[in-house]
């Protein structure tokens, strides 16, 4: 007699099934058990909104939490930049998987690069994060372009250039490699140019804590290196107080000496959409052991932050 099959909640986009599936793959191996997709629709799939008007944090993932917690579905899939910081009661993080590429790319009309794009050249974005940083870039470096704010899946993004629309749009390097799409990146910003947003390219596999046996069997998939690095990038986003649509950017990595991790550098950028202000900061340290070290390195980097006058570039805070 056959396993019964793990039910794995997950959004229906094209990228969530992608990566949703990658996972499924995983767990089987871990567990031995066979594992099929659940598709659930969520209101961030639903809405026509742009995602700072919704409020940007958890509309990909009330719905997954509630069927996890109906027992509809015994575990799900989220990108870790959806997911709220806050703990939800009743489910845990069992795995943080190793990170993808957390960097921006850019898809542009005839192969352009970032510094190529034509003077007033549109450049299509959903993310305040990226408006803040490109604004300020071209400011910096004597270009003319307008950011235009845009929704949809990877499809209707590039779908936007490919129409003449648009001159260029931002994207994650991590969900265009996740659907066989990389290949159609014509420039891969440099996280100098543009810090990604808290825990982009990470996937979070969460599960209800009751449930000890899926919880170890999960935690096989986790990285600790991964999870460390994310940890303090979601503490700075939530010690500002700053909901996943906010115009934050986060990055924490793992500096290395040959083999050995020594230390790890995470940096934090706030700015004001135009571009105009931004608040940029830096910090290097050991990389931390618990939960607790790395919750703290990025509490300590909002406090700088707010100190320097983050609070006032961010528009409406979390509540």
């Amino acid at each position: 007699m056959t396993e019964k099959a793990l039910r794995l909640g997950t959004r229906r986009s094209k990228l969530a099934m992608a990566q949703s599936g990658q996972v499924a793959d995983a767990v089987s191996q871990v567990t031995g058990r066979p594992v099929e997709l659940v598709e659930i629709t969520t209101y961030g799939d639903t809405s026509r909104e742009h995602l700072a008007q919704i409020g940007g944090t958890g509309v990909f993932v009330a719905a997954l939490r509630e069927a996890l917690l109906r027992g509809e579905v015994d575990f799900a899939v989220h990108s870790l930049k959806d997911l709220p910081t806050a703990q939800h009661e009743g489910l845990v993080v069992a795995a943080i998987p190793v990170r993808e590429d957390p960097r921006d790319v850019v898809v542009a009309r005839d192969a352009r690069k970032l510094t190529d794009l034509p003077r007033g050249a549109r450049v299509g974005t959903g993310a305040p994060r990226r408006m803040a940083q490109l604004n300020a870039y071209a400011r910096t470096h004597g270009m003319e372009i307008e950011t235009v704010p845009i929704r949809g899946n990877v499809d209707t993004r590039i779908g936007y250039v490919r129409s003449g629309e648009l001159d260029a749009v931002v994207l994650a390097a991590a969900g265009l490699n996740r659907v066989g799409r990389i290949d159609e990146v014509t420039d891969f910003l440099s996280v100098d140019t543009v810090l990604p947003a808290p825990g982009q390219g990470a996937l979070a596999i969460e599960c209800p804590a009751d449930n000890a046996e899926l919880v170890a069997a999960l935690a096989e998939l986790d990285d600790p290196f991964t999870r460390a690095a994310v940890t303090a990038e979601r503490s700075l986003l939530a010690a500002l107080e700053a909901g996943c649509s906010a115009p934050v950017g986060a990055l924490a990595d793992l500096l290395a000496d040959g083999q050995t991790v020594k230390e790890m550098r995470l940096r934090g950028v706030v700015g004001t959409t135009d571009g105009s202000t931004l608040v940029q900061l830096s910090t290097t340290g050991p990389v931390p052991e618990t939960h607790e070290a790395a919750m703290a390195l990025g509490r300590d980097m909002a406090t700088e932050m707010l100190a320097q006058g983050a609070a006032g570039l961010m528009g409406e805070r979390a509540q």
